[in-house]
């Protein structure tokens, strides 16, 4: 990495894709409150404000989002199959996805531009596990010239363990993008590519996607956070890592940014540093209302600290009612494993997680549960793969993956 490459990005004042939703919130909003039965001015208002917390990371914006759709669904009864979408894709953003799933259905069921509402039952049957139902709607929308279809099958073989075919089909929908000229697509595929290409291993093409990524949207608090790991997990340089940190997370208010800054401080063995970034995640969670976004994290940070176990299996159950996915049920394997119980984590991976999940957290604690075990030949090829995985997983995971 470079510092000129990007300087100019950490430096810069201002964000002008703030002002803009900030300009179009009070031009909708004058228009709104002049004829209020125009519905569609509340969708266009509820989308200015999704793209400020795009932006800014303030969760009061994604609720006002909410709440103007919801306002928007109760005028039109129910029955827009638009407003039904952009209100379940806000609860995507939340992770309801059960109450994402009823709007989805209610769409289905009033049948207009069906293309468009089997998009989003692929994404949140994904996110609910319910993998046959997602594969069905994404037949439904088979069309190899279509981006929306092309970043869906990505995700698919992605979910599948297939990275290298995910990535292949993610360039194929990004040089989409750049031939339409589509800058937010452009953008959105740049950022995905940077992120897929850090998985595989590729720190160089991650490197320049995210580079491509901040030179459309300057102020890409993803690319920003992507280039931070790169300089922490690849080239161990903290220093940069926390100076990049420092300055995103000050435009991006978001809770990720104190867990990426804790992981660093461990690294750097500044163990008072790493509590007091820990302590800020919680005191920013405690007085925001993210309601169960960060429900994954808590289960894995409370499984740590053997004393709050009791929360880590709460979490645990509750993501599993929310989402009973593979790597929720991993969840509360790990909160098992960690309480000394292995042979019950072992009964809920071979029940629920292997072969099911190939992410690489999911994979070490599988390794974890199976050494714990005595199954030492289940043990070994995991390791080899988790040994690649190294980057994604971050430094201080080196020593843990050698121990297995």
């Amino acid at each position: 990495m470079n510092s000129n490459d990007y300087n100019s990005y950490l430096n810069l004042k201002g964000n002008k894709t703030v002002d803009f939703a900030l300009s179009e919130i009070k031009f909708w909003q004058n228009k709104y409150d002049k004829s209020p039965t125009q519905t569609s001015y509340l969708n266009k208002i509820a989308a200015y404000y999704s793209l400020l917390f795009e932006q800014t990371g303030n969760i009061e914006d994604l609720h006002k989002a909410e709440n103007l759709l919801i306002e928007s669904n109760k005028k039109l009864n129910y029955k827009d199959v638009g407003s039904l979408r952009s209100l379940a894709r806000n609860y995507i953003t939340q992770h309801r996805f059960k109450e994402a799933l009823t709007l989805a259905e209610k769409a289905y069921q009033i049948g207009e531009k069906l293309h468009e509402t089997h998009k989003l039952l692929f994404d949140v049957q994904m996110e609910l596990g319910n993998y046959e139902k997602a594969k069905e709607s994404l037949k439904a929308i088979y069309d190899i010239n279509d981006f929306d279809y092309l970043i869906r099958l990505a995700k698919w073989n992605d979910h599948k363990g297939d990275l290298n075919t995910a990535i292949s089909i993610m360039e194929n929908a990004s040089r989409m993008t750049e031939k339409l000229d589509n800058k937010s697509l452009m953008t959105w595929s740049y950022s995905n590519l940077g992120d897929m290409y850090g998985h595989a291993g590729k720190i160089n093409d991650s490197y320049d996607y995210y580079l491509k990524t901040l030179n459309l949207d300057s102020n890409n608090s993803f690319a920003l956070k992507g280039l931070a790991w790169i300089a922490f997990s690849h080239e161990k340089n903290t220093k940069e890592a926390k100076r990049i940190l420092e300055i995103v997370s000050k435009k991006h208010n978001s809770p990720d940014f104190y867990l990426l800054k804790a992981e660093v401080a461990e690294y750097e063995k500044d163990f008072a540093s790493q509590k007091k970034y820990l302590h800020d995640y919680f005191m920013m969670l405690d007085s925001n209302n993210y309601g169960v976004m960060y429900n994954k994290y808590n289960a894995l940070l409370f499984s740590e600290e053997n004393k709050k176990l009791d929360e880590a299996f709460k979490i645990a159950n509750q993501e599993i009612s929310n989402r009973p996915t593979p790597q929720s049920y991993d969840l509360l394997a790990w909160a098992y494993f960690k309480n000394g119980e292995s042979e019950k984590a072992l009964k809920i991976v071979n029940e629920h997680v292997v072969k099911k999940s190939f992410e690489p957290e999911v994979m070490f604690h599988l390794a974890s549960i199976y050494k714990a075990n005595n199954l030492l030949n289940e043990v070994k090829p995991i390791k080899k793969e988790l040994e690649s995985s190294i980057f994604e997983l971050g430094p201080n995971m080196s020593a843990k993956i050698q121990s297995l």
